[in-house]
């Protein structure tokens, strides 16, 4: 059987829902996409995660990302057991692509689900991949391990494209049949089949990118050219902060030209932005370049944790308060506002470094799951009933239950002396804030 005649049809066919689809890790960017190809097609949901898997049967989606109604209409079979993935003819690989302890890539994740990928597959099936990687690994990384476990050959037996995830956990207003979908496969023919799989979801249009490595470059530096912004905004404040002058007062000036790009200074975490670069610069290393604009901007942005502190600590002994034993109030831990991912959030950065100086910290955060906060970053939450009578209150994260507190509630929490208030987002303002009360914000 030719490979023309074992793909020539297949898009038919999924349309038809002669064929299935499945979807390789249901987080926050398999979830959505599952849940979106189900409109069009038959859909398989795997994923390993046997509590992930428990609590979608039940409706159940602890991202946040879909409602139970829509999950339940869905008509998605989801399982952890791999087998299932011979049914299918079409694969999407969601699966997340980390860093190590030193920021190299963690290719474990795409490798273990190639390799499963790879166990199962039948013949006429194709494989796109979605998770962020660095220019090349589908093909050089990918291909292989599919080709090694299963005995098929890429190009005749199965065939692969990319496709970049562009899911904004939180964001309703970009939902995933909003953007843009950029879509490449090895071949014309495997493109064309890709392209109209997703143009069945995507209102948004389709972008055909002439090359998989190229569909992978323009992932990659989505996140990197906002880390770049981030990392300037950052940077700013620090300058700002010692010539007197408040960032959001500068921001709101320069914003008014009409080219200016509005990008705020705070903490950089989560599984994209905190850690796209690295995939990157890691590549660029093995061709003989070394980034210097791309690391110089993660180092910024991951030491504005350490910043804090010490700007807290310093405006906490210029207020006469004793450091040592102080009540101080974290508020937000997840690594982005109204949403539960904790993924490479600096919030428990701020917490360790805080207890570094023997401060008494509180973590409050009404989003995001306790057991989870305690699994991955061994940090006991607060209820909000609890943060009272405190030295002072960071306001790390900023979820709408925050601001919808007021700056009446912060104050009301602080001691009756007085304390501070750190605004890291510059929800508030100075004079949201009467005296004994110190107010400093990025």
């Amino acid at each position: 059987m030719t490979a023309s005649y074992m793909f020539k049809n297949l898009l038919g066919k999924l349309r038809k829902k002669e064929a299935t689809i499945a979807v390789l890790g249901l987080g926050y960017v398999g979830l959505p996409l599952a849940v979106a190809m189900a409109t069009s097609f038959t859909v398989i949901g795997y994923d390993n995660n046997s509590k992930r898997l428990a609590g979608l049967n039940n409706g159940l989606d602890q991202t946040g990302e879909v409602d139970e109604e829509t999950l339940s209409k869905s008509g998605i079979a989801f399982s952890n057991d791999a087998s299932v993935l011979s049914r299918a003819r079409f694969i999407c690989v969601t699966v997340p692509t980390p860093v190590d302890t030193h920021n190299h890539p963690d290719l474990a994740p795409i490798k273990s689900v190639s390799a499963t990928i790879g166990k199962n597959i039948k013949p006429g099936t194709v494989v796109v991949y979605e998770s962020t990687v660095y220019p090349g690994l589908t093909e050089e990384v990918c291909v292989r391990i599919i080709e090694d476990e299963s005995g098929l050959v890429n190009g005749k037996d199965f065939k692969v494209g990319y496709s970049p995830e562009r899911i904004n956990p939180g964001d309703r207003l970009h939902s995933i049949d909003k953007i843009v979908k950029v879509v490449s496969g090895q071949d014309e023919e495997v493109l064309e089949i890709i392209a109209g799989v997703y143009g069945s979801i995507i209102d948004a249009g389709i972008h055909k990118a002439p090359s998989i490595k190229v569909a992978e470059a323009a992932k990659v530096i989505e996140n990197i050219q906002r880390d770049i912004n981030i990392a300037l905004v950052n940077e700013l404040a620090i300058i700002f902060e010692r010539l007197n002058i408040r960032t959001s007062d500068v921001l709101a000036a320069a914003g008014t030209k009409w080219n200016f790009l509005d990008f705020k200074p705070g903490l950089v975490g989560g599984h994209c932005i905190g850690v796209d670069p690295y995939y990157l610069t890691t590549k660029a290393q093995e061709v003989g370049y070394y980034p210097q604009v791309i690391l110089a901007g993660r180092r910024i942005n991951n030491g504005m944790s350490g910043y804090v502190v010490d700007q807290v600590v310093k405006n906490m002994v210029r207020m006469g308060k004793q450091v040592k034993d102080a009540k101080v109030g974290l508020f937000g831990i997840t690594f982005k506002e109204d949403v539960p991912d904790l993924r490479n959030s600096l919030s428990p950065d701020i917490y360790n470094r805080l207890q570094d100086f023997y401060t008494s910290v509180l973590v409050c955060d009404p989003v995001c799951d306790p057991a989870a906060a305690v699994e991955e970053y061994g940090i006991a939450l607060s209820p909000i009933e609890d943060m009272v009578d405190l030295d002072a209150c960071i306001i790390a994260v900023m979820h709408s239950r925050f601001a919808e507190l007021g700056p009446e509630y912060f104050t009301s929490v602080l001691k009756k002396e007085g304390g501070l208030i750190g605004d890291l987002k510059s929800i508030f303002s100075p004079t949201d804030f009467p005296l004994p009360i110190e107010y400093w914000s990025l």
